[in-house]
Order: C-alpha cells, then sequence, then structure tokens
C-alpha cells in the first residue's frame, strides 16, 4: 500500500515539475519574441539596415525553427523528450548569447539561425512532455497554464524589452534571455530524472528528413522573396519537394512525418490548418504596430512597450479559462469563438491613421487578445488528444510547426506588402505615408485570412472522450 501511495505521490510530483519546466521554457521563447518586436528599430538603427533586411532578424528565426522542428519531434519519440528538450535549452541559451555580442548583421543573422535550431527542439518537445504527464480530463488545464506562460513572456516581452532598450541597448534583451535560459538548464538537470520514449522501436527516417528540410526551405525562403523571380522558383521547387516527400512517406513503415495522420484525422488536419490560418494572420501584427508606435506616433521603445502590453496580458488572463473549459466543452467551439474575435480585431486595426488615439490601439489590442487567449489553448487540446501517445512528439511538432509557419507567412505577407509600397529604404519620415499604406493593406490581408479560418475551425470532427 505504501509502495503504490508512494508512485501515485512521485507520479504528480513528476506532473508539476514538467509543468514548471514547461512555463520556463514558454516564457523564454515568447519573452525573446515579444521584447525583440521592441528592439527592431534601434537594431535597423546602430546596423544601418532597411526595412526589408530587418525583416529578417525574425525571419531567419521563424525558418530554421520551422525546418527542424517535425525531425526533432520524430527523434523525441524515439530517443526521448526530455534529452531533445534538454538540448534544445543548450543551443537556445548559447545562441541568444551570441546574438548579444554579435556586432554586425550577418553575425547576428547567423546566431538566430542557431538560435532558431534550439528553438525547435523545445517547440518539439514542450507539449509532448505535457500531454505525455497529464490525462485527458486534466490536459486543457495543464496546456491552458503553459500558453498563460508563453503570454505572460509575450506581456512583458514589450515592456521590459522597451525598458532593456532604451536604458542598455538592444543587445541587453538577447542577456537577459541568456540568463533565464541559464535558470531553465540548471530547474531541468536538478529537478526532471524522468524520461519518455514512446516509439523507441522504430527508426528515424534521416531521407525524409532532409527531403522535408529543403521542402520547408524552399517554399518558406520563396515566400518571403516574392514577387521576385527567385521566390518563384524557389516556390516551385518547393512544390516538387512536397509532392516527392509524400510519395516518400506514403510508402514507408516508419517516415519522418505519417501523413496519413491528415488524411484519415479530420478533427488532427483541421486543428492544424485552423492553427496555421490563425497565426499567418496575427503573427506579425505586434511588429506592426511597434513600428506605427514608434515611427508614427513617435513613443520611445519603452512607451510602446507599455502600449503593446495588453494584447498578451488579455491573453493570458483568457487562456487558462478556455483551455479548463476545452477539458468539459468540446475544444473546436471555443477555439472557433477565438477566432471570430480575432478577425474582428483585425478588421477594427485596419482603419488606423496617423490621427488614431492610443487608445484605439489598446481596444483592438485587447479585442485580440481575447481571440487568440480563447483560440489557443483548445486548438492544441483538440490536436493533442486526437492522436496516440506513439505520436505525441510529432503533434507536439506540428503545433509548433503550424505555429512557425504561419509566422514566417505572416513576416513573408509584410516583406511583400513593405517591398511593394515603401522599397528597400530605410524607414523616415518621408516615407511614414507609405508606412502606414503597407500597414493598412498587410492587415485587410490578415482580416481576409482569419475569416476563412473560422470556417476551417468549425469544420473539425469532435474529441471522443472516455
Amino acid at each position: 500500500m505504501n509502495f503504490w501511495s508512494s508512485r501515485i505521490r512521485e507520479c504528480k510530483e513528476i506532473k508539476y515539475i514538467v509543468l514548471v519546466v514547461s512555463i520556463t521554457s514558454s516564457f523564454l521563447t515568447a519573452f525573446l519574441g515579444s521584447a525583440l518586436n521592441v528592439a527592431l528599430p534601434s537594431i535597423g538603427k546602430e546596423l544601418s539596415i532597411d526595412a526589408v533586411l530587418i525583416t529578417w532578424i525574425n525571419t531567419s528565426y521563424l525558418l530554421s525553427t520551422t525546418i527542424f522542428l517535425v525531425p526533432f519531434g520524430r527523434l523525441s519519440d524515439i530517443y526521448g523528450r526530455k534529452k531533445i528538450f534538454l538540448y534544445g535549452v543548450y543551443i537556445f541559451t548559447l545562441s541568444s548569447l551570441l546574438c548579444g555580442i554579435a556586432n554586425k548583421y550577418n553575425l547576428l543573422i547567423i546566431s538566430r539561425i542557431s538560435q532558431g535550431i534550439g528553438a525547435g527542439m523545445l517547440f518539439a518537445t514542450i507539449t509532448a512532455l505535457l500531454t505525455s504527464v497529464f490525462p485527458l480530463g486534466e490536459r486543457g488545464k495543464a496546456l491552458g497554464i503553459s500558453v498563460t506562460s508563453t503570454y505572460l513572456g509575450l506581456s512583458l516581452g514589450p515592456f521590459l524589452g522597451g525598458v532593456l532598450t532604451k536604458n542598455f541597448g538592444w543587445r541587453s534583451v538577447f542577456i537577459f534571455s541568456t540568463i533565464i535560459g541559464i535558470i531553465t538548464i540548471i530547474l531541468v538537470l536538478t529537478t526532471l530524472k524522468e524520461e519518455w520514449v514512446e516509439a523507441k522501436e522504430e527508426s528515424f527516417d534521416l531521407l525524409g528528413a532532409m527531403i522535408y528540410g529543403v521542402t520547408l526551405t524552399s517554399f518558406m525562403y520563396g515566400f518571403t522573396r516574392l514577387p521576385s523571380k527567385t521566390g518563384i522558383y524557389s516556390i516551385l521547387v518547393g512544390i516538387l519537394g512536397f509532392a516527392i516527400f509524400i510519395y516518400d512517406s506514403l510508402r514507408k513503415k516508419d517516415p519522418i512525418l505519417d501523413i496519413k495522420i491528415f488524411l484519415n484525422n479530420r478533427t488532427f488536419s483541421l486543428s492544424n490548418i485552423s492553427a496555421l490560418i490563425n497565426y499567418s494572420a496575427t503573427s506579425a501584427v505586434s511588429l506592426l504596430l511597434s513600428l506605427y508606435l514608434q515611427q508614427i506616433k513617435g513613443l520611445n521603445p519603452q512607451s510602446a512597450g507599455m502600449t503593446l502590453i495588453f494584447q498578451p496580458l488579455t491573453q493570458a488572463l483568457f487562456s487558462p479559462i478556455a483551455g479548463r473549459f476545452s477539458d468539459k466543452i468540446q475544444p473546436g467551439y471555443i477555439a472557433s469563438i477565438g477566432m471570430t474575435f480575432t478577425a474582428l480585431g483585425l478588421f477594427l486595426l485596419r482603419y488606423i491613421d496617423s490621427h488614431t488615439p492610443i487608445t484605439f490601439i489598446i481596444f483592438c489590442s485587447m479585442i485580440l487578445g481575447l481571440g487568440f487567449g480563447l483560440f489557443s489553448s483548445p486548438n492544441t487540446n483538440a490536436i493533442m488528444s486526437s492522436v496516440d501517445r506513439k505520436l505525441y512528439g510529432i503533434a507536439s511538432s506540428m503545433v509548433s510547426t503550424m505555429r512557425m509557419l504561419g509566422q514566417t507567412f505572416s513576416m513573408g505577407i509584410s516583406t511583400i506588402v513593405f517591398t511593394l509600397v515603401i522599397g528597400r529604404v530605410q524607414i523616415q519620415s518621408s516615407n511614414y505615408p507609405l508606412l502606414i499604406v503597407s500597414i493598412k493593406v498587410i492587415l485587410t490581408i490578415f482580416t481576409i485570412l482569419c475569416f476563412f479560418g473560422i470556417f476551417a475551425s468549425l469544420g473539425r470532427g469532435k474529441i471522443i472522450r472516455d
């Protein structure tokens, strides 16, 4: 009796240790992303880079993260989720330090690519670890708490990023992230002794991983280079690679990504499509508003960060509530309501101009925060609850892949519009009217995307609960 009591207590302790580790790592990656958006204008000024090149500070990170997500998700299922997670924290932390000491644009981009590889390892395992230790009836609550930590990172990022950038320069944002990374490493090494390996008898598809990486690289790079011929040719190569990847996956026993999951599981496929649309329509909004507030409204980084804090704070407030409800109500219903609020917030932001009051920006940001808070954790719960345990690593990596692809597409759309409307010049007072036009066009595209996303979200099937 004492043996089983101790085992139950140990399992409970493991659950909450994994939750704490998930909270710190989710905060780490989210903080850096949102803080960096506030610091980008300062980076652009110090390194003398134009409006198009500045987007590559984010895009290079997103590209490398997305390319390595699925392979590392598969490796975590075969060799251990904690192991891949810990290596990811090592790489992310070291790369943060390298970003902080980079004195040239090219060195910064290389460090961001390395940081993206580490992030890919983290994103591929965080949700899988949580899903491994929390049963179906508690999973939505746990995922909601984890997502809340992400939004707390997003909330504090603009504020702390603004304070750090204003008082210590943009490099301090990366140094601060390095410190959080070290804390996370210590936490994992000292508290998390368990390992989760659900598919150790299966093999790793190296050829499939290479085809997958080349396909994503070609497609995503091409998208960011549109409307040039290089962009078009690269996308065509990506489409060809995608066809080869599907053919290769369907004929293998243990492919890097089992395409049959998408063909035979409507809940899984439409939930992933909904996530892709949602992130594509929202990820670049913080960058757009950061440029708007600092360039058009003349706010300093700290004041801009204070204005941007309302969206993630609202997300942090509603995400755990939505996650808890998704354990009791079909998560697709809650996620669809969230997608609707997101579309509304984007639609209202389309009307900003140089005279728009800051209070209107805050109001729209809170609507977006409500929408995303209602969407994210229920949608993740739907994805993770629709697959078998041995596929948790792949499912977790797909959750993050949709987020990274969406963020890349979002930045790609912004880059295309900036290229066509403003051109490859530094943003200054003479082209502020063109900056506003660009922001309006981008937000219009995002609104249309999110509108169609509502129907994709509503079309998923129901989760069968035990």
